[in-house]
């Protein structure tokens, strides 16, 4: 799974990356401290035109009355993603990429204190997970959110956790926005090994409410 997650590139790095033409309603970065339900940064096309801009992080089908109607659903699983009703839709016609420095994991000691770790791109370039997005209005109030895709841990990574982020290829990323056809389930599966590096950080972070580039130092 993926809980929380950093973006610490620049706006202009991240436009000129995805060649994306950035909203007005992105959230401030540097982050080093992501958690679901607040905006992060998407990119999504729309015929071939790229847009950056901010959505809900923790998906809302479209029959939930409010946004706390039920469980929270800020992943979503690669091997069921086309045939669970709140993301089968959004699986065909509705992908998204979402930018990211790294991740963390948590794993525990023998007294069951929780340690993390950050979980990052070897040249700590930035990263696209795969998303799906939905929009979603009740009464006026209209939301825009999205999921992280994820997938099962390969080699080293599930000495932390089971799952991890679909981290698509540059590459992968016009397949993955429809830009290129059909085929895209192909590309949800564990990045090749040596494409994550991950180091333990100090406990600071397990607080939600913790920031700062600290928090992604190694221990």
């Amino acid at each position: 799974m993926c809980g929380r997650f950093a973006l610490t590139q620049p706006l202009d790095v991240l436009t000129d990356l995805f060649q994306a033409t950035p909203d007005n309603d992105l959230p401030e970065l540097p982050a080093y401290n992501i958690c679901p339900t607040v905006p992060v940064a998407t990119v999504r096309s729309d015929a071939g035109h790229r847009r950056l801009s901010a959505m809900r992080w923790g998906f809302l089908p479209h029959w939930y009355k409010t946004p706390g109607d039920g469980p929270l659903l800020f992943n979503a699983r690669a091997e069921t993603l086309a045939r669970k009703p709140a993301f089968r839709d959004a699986c065909r016609s509705r992908r998204c990429l979402i930018p990211a420095s790294g991740f963390y994991e948590w794993t525990k000691d023998a007294e069951g204190n929780r340690l993390p770790w950050y979980i990052h791109a070897p040249d700590h370039r930035a990263m696209a997970f795969a998303g799906v997005w939905q929009d979603w209005e009740r009464d006026g109030q209209r939301l825009r959110s999205c999921a992280i895709v994820t997938t099962a841990a390969e080699g080293a990574m599930r000495q932390i956790h089971h799952r991890v982020p679909v981290v698509l290829a540059k590459a992968d990323w016009a397949l993955w926005l429809g830009e290129r056809g059909h085929g895209a389930a192909v590309l949800m599966r564990a990045a090749p090994e040596d494409a994550l590096r991950f180091h333990r950080v100090a406990p600071e972070v397990n607080s939600n409410r913790a920031s700062g580039a600290q928090l992604v130092a190694p221990l």
